[in-house]
């Protein structure tokens, strides 16, 4: 089923709110990072990939590799609105035994790589989408990574080596929130001409607002070409995307609200 642009956004409310309670449940976890991908995850999973959640191991699903694994609540709360997994076991984020991990684990139905060591994840997808063109599989391989990521030289080595084969099914997100763990990403290593340096690894490069549907249905459109090359989507996004007091703000890369900031977040993403 494909949604409109009213359930996307909807849908988008729904995994922030069930961002919110998982991490502030587990006292954990990374709401800032999480919240800016959402309306990336939300327009892959219920507008544009492959995927059924009723036979969620299909040969023929496409893929997803969410190489900034950090965000995994992202992940995990729009596969529950993808009804893969039951809400309630939001509750169990980052507990042993959980399926909801701090970082994906792949051996769980509806994630395809287990992620979490920064720079690793477009390697991944590079793999799956080679051997889906060895194998003439008719599917997409997705990838999110982040700009911060990209300070990883192997995120480099796998850009060269999926232009050199020509993976032209292999589309990446590149979250471009402009802040990484140790403050802002141009402090740290600039990454500056971005659009320019993955241009001259070969890829076919757009830059978009990561927050309007309208703008990344269109990346997803003109990624769908088969031209020979691989695309890349710069999504120009905020840490911390729809919850007024937590754009933009550091402070929640890595710690979980209080309980007066969840009740003031979940009232916000409700009203």
């Amino acid at each position: 089923m494909i949604y409109d642009d009213k359930e996307l956004k909807r849908i988008a409310r729904n995994i922030r709110i069930n961002i919110i309670k998982m991490t502030s449940t587990a006292r954990s976890g990374h709401p800032g990072p999480s919240f800016s991908i959402v309306e990336i995850l939300t327009a892959l999973y219920f507008w544009k990939m492959n995927i059924d959640e009723e036979d969620i191991l299909s040969d023929n699903r496409d893929r997803l590799v969410l190489s900034k694994g950090h965000a995994a609540p992202a992940l995990y709360a729009t596969l529950v609105e993808k009804g893969v997994f039951n809400e309630n076991e939001l509750n169990n984020f980052r507990k042993i035994g959980s399926p909801f991990q701090g970082h994906p684990d792949g051996k769980n139905p509806g994630i395809d790589a287990t992620t979490g060591s920064l720079g690793i994840g477009l390697s991944q997808a590079v793999g799956m989408a080679l051997g889906a063109k060895r194998k003439s599989a008719n599917l997409s391989v997705y990838a999110v990574i982040g700009d911060g990521e990209c300070d990883e030289g192997q995120i480099w080595e796998a850009a060269l080596f999926a232009n050199h084969n020509k993976l032209d099914n292999l589309t990446v997100f590149l979250d471009h929130n402009g802040d990484q763990f140790e403050g802002r990403v141009e402090d740290v290593i600039s990454l500056s001409p971005l659009l320019e340096k993955w241009q001259a690894f070969g890829w076919d490069v757009y830059q978009f607002n990561g927050h309007d549907f309208n703008q990344i249905k269109d990346f997803l459109e003109k990624a769908s070409i088969h031209n020979g090359k691989p695309k890349i989507g710069i999504a120009e996004t905020r840490k911390g995307f729809g919850v007024s007091f937590m754009e933009g703000n550091h402070a929640y890369h890595a710690r979980s609200l209080t309980e007066d900031e969840t009740k003031k977040a979940l009232d916000e993403l409700r009203n």
